[in-house]
């Protein structure tokens, strides 16, 4: 593998044009740019050939080695139940869900390795709320939303989630607003179509407060 600043050339003589994930300057963004370094080396070092804690290294580089993803709609893995999170892998090697890198990341695990990351991901510790004061009113709308769509039904009163019901609280607020927005277009896939039904009443300004309150909620 080649680095320079602008190209990542790969196997094949294929190259990941950086600029086109970080902008034109490809300092501007390290974070960005961690995230296509990781998209290429998943691509490049193949899964059987690596130890397990350099595989959920790679994972890490992008959710965040404490839990808790600093990189933008990148969600954040800490205490997510672990009956949960081989089905969303199980989904991305089957490439019934396609988001790269996830999609090609996962292509070579084997049914052990679902429930070997499962576990390590369901013993990080939860994310925390974003610092400072919340909007009162805000929280207060998102908390009154919550309850007439029913989310603590299914996410648990505290929404900390259960079984294959995915943990909300204090997930990243960016990462929420797109997730509902996929599941209320239709575009985002799921084991089941509870939650394509359950957006479809929510209007966008809905989504937000959600999306705010819930990424608060601790």
């Amino acid at each position: 593998m080649n680095l320079n600043p602008q190209f990542v050339a790969i196997e094949g003589g294929a190259a990941l044009d950086i600029r086109t994930l970080a902008g034109t300057d490809p300092n501007k963004d390290m974070r960005t740019l961690l995230i296509a370094l990781a998209f290429v080396h998943a691509m490049v070092v193949p899964c059987l050939a690596e130890t397990f804690q350099e595989r959920i290294g790679l994972c890490l580089t992008c959710h965040g080695e404490n839990g808790q993803s600093d990189n933008v709609e990148v969600p954040s893995l800490g205490a997510e139940p672990a009956p949960f999170v081989p089905i969303q892998l199980y989904l991305f090697r089957e490439k019934q869900r396609r988001v790269e890198p996830m999609t090609d990341a996962a292509k070579d695990l084997t049914d052990d390795d679902l429930r070997q990351f499962s576990d390590f991901i369901a013993r990080l510790p939860a994310p925390k709320p974003p610092r400072g004061s919340p909007d009162a009113a805000r929280m207060e709308r998102g908390r009154t939303l919550a309850q007439r769509y029913h989310c603590g039904f299914c996410h648990n009163p505290d929404f900390s989630g259960r079984d294959n019901i995915p943990r909300l609280a204090a997930q990243r607020e960016d990462y929420l607003v797109k997730a509902l927005r996929e599941y209320k277009s239709n575009t985002r896939p799921g084991y089941d179509a509870s939650m394509a039904e359950v957006t479809q009443p929510i209007s966008d300004t809905e989504i937000l407060d959600l999306a705010y309150f819930m990424a608060r909620a601790e």
